[in-house]
């Protein structure tokens, strides 16, 4: 695949800050994508900055069957879904992926399950069944971390090898993990497992870690792969390209991944941030 298809990105939307669908979008026009961007919910900027009004989308799944039914949607080569404003949002999405694979059997569907951390979920338990239930079945590609993962397969994940089981209980053709531990004090990864995994990428643990990240990795994953990059290669370019952003943000002192300032980064040796090797998988 090639950057002249188009990519369907379903995200948040925030009117400031670099987070959600403001960061896959950009990733993937950066890369030089057309992209169409279908917003789950509206909010002034992120949570974590502090209250905002929040605008769940009337007419979410017409806007969504407006999209499916497009004569153009069989020049769309993937689509990536991220956070969702609520639980009948994945019914839509799911509608959708299947509109896509009629109109493109080859198109990627990559979904980042965007419901919590190490903490819990932050989203409602409902919106977070549906995702398990109508996305998981349809994704190519799945990007959780390490406690979405143990949430989706629903079992304790502790060591390399339950990570592993787990990913695989998902069912999912390839399943990337992000925040693991790699056994090295100050360092963090991220894991693939699939066909050319299972493969683990470390690299050093930042201070503090901007928000935004986890929308950059998917986007970078979603680019390397469209563009037919090995499992290897996109592992390395969406674990790099996210951990160079972050030492930005981290080196420029904001709470948010620099895009705009910082462009340039994404597309310099950003492999070299980080180590790959075998996944780890006795423990």
């Amino acid at each position: 695949m090639t950057a002249d298809q188009d990519v369907i990105v379903i995200n948040s939307q925030v009117a400031a800050g670099s987070v959600g669908g403001r960061a896959s979008v950009f990733t993937l026009q950066h890369a030089g994508f057309a992209v169409v961007s279908i917003p789950t919910v509206l909010l002034a900027w992120h949570p974590g900055h502090g209250a905002s009004t929040r605008i769940v989308p009337d007419g979410f799944g017409d806007l969504v069957d407006d999209i499916a039914g497009a004569p153009w949607l069989g020049r769309v080569g993937g689509m990536l879904s991220g956070y969702l404003g609520e639980a009948g949002q994945a019914v839509a999405v799911a509608r959708l992926a299947d509109a896509l694979k009629a109109a493109n059997p080859g198109a990627l569907y990559l979904c980042d399950p965007v419901i919590g951390d190490s903490t819990g979920l932050y989203v409602p338990r409902a919106t977070a069944e549906a995702i398990r239930h109508h996305l998981l079945p349809r994704a190519d590609i799945l990007t959780p971390n390490l406690s979405e993962l143990a949430w989706l397969a629903d079992r304790k994940v502790s060591g390399p090898h339950a990570v592993g089981e787990a990913a695989a209980a998902l069912a999912v053709r390839e399943v990337v993990v992000t925040s693991v531990t790699t056994g090295s004090a100050g360092e963090t990864g991220a894991a693939l497992f699939g066909k050319d995994g299972p493969l683990l990428a470390r690299h050093t643990l930042l201070k503090g870690t901007p928000r935004g990240t986890g929308d950059l990795f998917a986007a970078l994953f979603m680019t390397a792969r469209l563009r037919g990059e090995a499992g290897r290669a996109a592992l390395a370019r969406a674990t790099g390209g996210a951990a160079a952003m972050a030492a930005a943000a981290e080196r420029l002192g904001v709470d948010e991944l620099p895009l705009a300032e910082r462009a340039a980064d994404l597309a310099g040796d950003v492999e070299a941030m980080v180590a790959i090797e075998p996944w780890p998988e006795v423990g």
